[in-house]
């Protein structure tokens, strides 16, 4: 009976996995298939012919170099900000006792209930007041802060051993060498957590750089995505549409695979408990 629960329950991961692969799989394959052939034979799983015309459309339409660097820049600098900024405000309002901490961190929690449509308009007026319009400080610096990294972080901090820190005191340690020495290292499964979804949100955001840049040489990959959809142009290229969208999808993967260890890790860490 334990045997059949065990194959029973494969089986049912091994249908969901293929329920979630499958439009990714139909994504890559209709990126390769010409415009006129893409909704003939729609029940197909594999279209044929293949070929690489939409690609290099995609490149000889848009500067999708450009729109790619954007977004890596914009990505990677949001991330690697909001990693340092989460985890040590993380660590601060979990060890360190100051007035007002726990004021402070309420008011960081209700920052997670607004809508982050609601900060667009003050934030584009912010943005607009100090000059950083369609700049790459406009698009980085909202993403620097956040209550959920902050939140994820002190709680991972709250479950270390206090004797560690203690040690680190009497071996002659200030708090910020006792953070980069010992809490940080030993933080790096929920701080690769937390940079996967940063990087993520970061890489998908599509409205606030839409808003906030004007020229073609500050627009990121998804605001370049959407010059393939009808709204912008009087018929949607859905074979370029596709290609632009397998493009935008893989350094994503790309982050998720490298980071995959420590994000497992930490959902085991997770389900542990002392």
């Amino acid at each position: 009976m334990k045997n059949l629960r065990v194959v029973v329950g494969y089986l049912v991961l091994i249908l969901i996995a293929i329920s979630m692969l499958y439009p990714f799989f139909a994504m890559v394959n209709l990126s390769f298939v010409p415009n006129d052939e893409i909704f003939s034979n729609a029940g197909k799983i594999f279209h044929t012919p293949l070929t690489t015309q939409n690609y290099k459309n995609v490149f000889e339409e848009i500067p999708l170099s450009t729109y790619f660097m954007n977004s890596l820049i914009v990505a990677s600098i949001t991330t690697f900000g909001q990693v340092i900024i989460a985890s040590m405000a993380g660590y601060a309002f979990a060890r360190l006792n100051f007035k007002y901490r726990d004021t402070l961190f309420l008011i960081i929690l209700i920052t997670m209930l607004i809508p982050p449509q609601v900060n667009i308009i003050p934030l584009f007026f912010l943005m607009r007041e100090l000059h950083l319009i369609d700049t790459y400080q406009a698009l980085i610096l909202p993403g620097l802060f956040g209550g959920f990294g902050v939140f994820m972080m002190r709680q991972y901090f709250l479950g270390l051993p206090k004797d560690l820190e203690e040690s680190a005191k009497i071996d002659g340690c200030n708090p910020f060498e006792t953070f980069f020495k010992i809490a940080l290292p030993l933080a790096l499964p929920v701080v690769a957590t937390l940079a996967i979804f940063t990087f993520v949100s970061s890489w998908n955001s599509f409205m606030w750089p839409l808003i906030v840049t004007n020229s073609e040489g500050m627009r990121t990959l998804p605001v370049g995505l959407a010059i393939f959809k009808g709204s912008f142009r009087e018929i949607t290229l859905w074979g370029e549409l596709l290609a632009c969208s397998v493009i935008c999808t893989l350094p994503v993967v790309g982050v998720f695979l490298l980071g995959k260890k420590y994000f497992i890790n930490d959902i085991l860490q997770g389900g542990v408990k002392e």
